[in-house]
């Protein structure tokens, strides 16, 4: 008995210790906006280890003396309708917390990074990292390097000096991307974001509906932001916003019934691609209650907006055919049916045309269209850059030690297939996948394999890859 006594006491101290160097390694986190204690400040520890920050605490409290409505009918705090002091006699452990979390305790306040202007990759270079993973589309990256480039000096300009008296006050430059699908407008935003280490956020104009509809609101856009910032606004006030499909929220060209995501979104998008502070909430992205707001300017967010825009083609053909007279310099009216990238030569007159606010153009100075690939580019596309998928499968193939090489003319026949879908460099893994899957089943069977050469007949499925065993 006294032995049992001696363990439970030493089971009760050691529990004891490693609760209070779990206090001392980990701080907590508020079970409704999921902020840390370095955040949102102390936390209210409550019964069966929920802690609540006291922002929420407040909303709980005045949404109870306001509104008188049930705690227990909330879906984020499923344990308000117990009885709190009932709770005192249950086994914590035997309650389980959903999406309980634990970080590690900073060591100490680290100072906010201020922006400095030799941070601030020069054009050239940012077109030569583009370089590396985006293939072609030459004069699109050109135009988005001097874009960017401009748009952080401006954030350092105004960080630097604001409002200063006589000071020049440069204005904000926001991005247009029209280009075909597959063309690498998504690829093109990520691949920057990443190279200049900012937040970004990636938004599908589809959708949005203006306020009060189903659907999501245009502060959702910059909620995403704040959420890929870690909940840091001064970090998201200075990243990237890409709102694709944009050609979707074009004017209807029915006015029978109200455009509620159409017209409207554009009208609603004005105010944040102009620059304005806007309420957005914290640790969610839905409003209500108990969730906390914080304030977030958009004026020096860098707003990229990209769409296929189908049929623009049309547009552009038929205003360049107006144009064509007779005479020795004039233009023959078929001259612009076979060209390829007609895209080029778009205009405000024609996004107009098509359903766009001249409000909205005007607050997207910067047009940028991607050429279509073509079958040398997507041969390219599969091999050049630093992450290509043929770069993949033959990582993925080293690893079991065998070498994995593709034939000129097999990558004649991907590129060939690829442009018969129509869907741009997208359909090049669907091909790659569907004849790679044999190979990646049959070749970990077998550890003599040395390597694959990957052949245009095997592709044509008149015979077989060539297999080379060790030795």
């Amino acid at each position: 008995m006294p032995e049992e006594k001696e363990e439970s006491k030493a089971a009760s101290v050691s529990d004891g210790d490693k609760k209070k160097k779990d206090e001392e390694e980990y701080e907590k986190i508020c079970y409704v906006c999921r902020r840390p204690e370095h955040v949102a400040g102390p936390m209210v520890s409550m019964p069966v280890g929920m802690n609540l920050c006291h922002d929420c605490m407040q909303k709980a409290f005045d949404s109870v003396s306001q509104g008188g409505f049930d705690l227990s009918k909330i879906q984020n705090m499923p344990y308000m309708n117990l009885n709190l002091s009932d709770l005192g006699n249950l086994n914590p452990q035997d309650i389980e917390i959903p999406n309980r979390q634990k970080i590690k305790k900073r060591a100490g306040k680290e100072p906010k990074p201020e922006l400095d202007q030799k941070d601030i990759p020069a054009p050239h270079i940012i077109k030569q990292k583009l370089d590396d993973y985006i293939i072609g589309q030459e004069q699109a990256k050109k135009v988005i390097s001097v874009a960017v480039y401009n748009h952080y000096k401006r954030v350092y300009l105004s960080a630097a000096a604001k409002e200063a008296e006589g000071e020049v006050q440069i204005e904000k430059s926001n991005i247009l991307m029209i280009g075909p699908t597959g063309s690498g407008k998504t690829y093109l935003v990520k691949t920057l974001a990443k190279l200049l280490d900012v937040p970004l956020a990636i938004a599908d104009a589809t959708s949005l509906t203006e306020a009060g509809y189903i659907g999501d609101d245009i502060e959702s856009v910059i909620s995403k932001l704040l959420s890929a910032a870690g909940n840091d606004v001064e970090k998201a006030e200075r990243g990237i916003v890409f709102i694709d499909e944009i050609d979707k929220i074009a004017k209807k060209k029915s006015t029978s019934s109200r455009d509620v995501s159409g017209e409207s979104v554009q009208q609603e998008l004005l105010k944040l691609l102009e620059g304005s502070t806007v309420e957005v909430p914290v640790g969610s992205n839905q409003k209500n209650a108990l969730t906390p707001m914080t304030s977030v300017s958009t004026e020096n967010i860098l707003f990229i907006c990209g769409g296929a825009f189908p049929d623009m083609e049309d547009i552009i053909k038929e205003r360049l055919k107006e144009k064509s007279s007779m005479g020795f310099s004039a233009e023959l009216k078929d001259e612009h049916e076979k060209d390829s990238n007609i895209l080029t030569k778009v205009t405000n007159e024609d996004l107009r045309k098509f359903g766009m606010i001249p409000e909205f153009l005007g607050r997207l100075p910067i047009t940028v269209t991607l050429e279509s690939l073509g079958r040398d580019l997507m041969i390219r596309v599969l091999k050049e850059p630093k992450n290509a998928i043929l770069k993949q499968y033959k990582k993925l193939l080293e690893m079991d030690e065998v070498n994995l090489v593709f034939e000129d003319e097999a990558l004649e026949w991907i590129a060939e297939e690829a442009l018969k879908k129509k869907t741009g460099a997208r359909a090049l893994r669907a091909i790659i996948e569907s004849f790679m899957l044999d190979i990646m089943y049959e070749i970990p069977k077998d550890a003599n394999i040395g390597s694959v050469v990957i052949t245009r007949a095997y592709l044509d499925k008149n015979g077989g890859p060539f297999i080379q065993m060790r030795g």
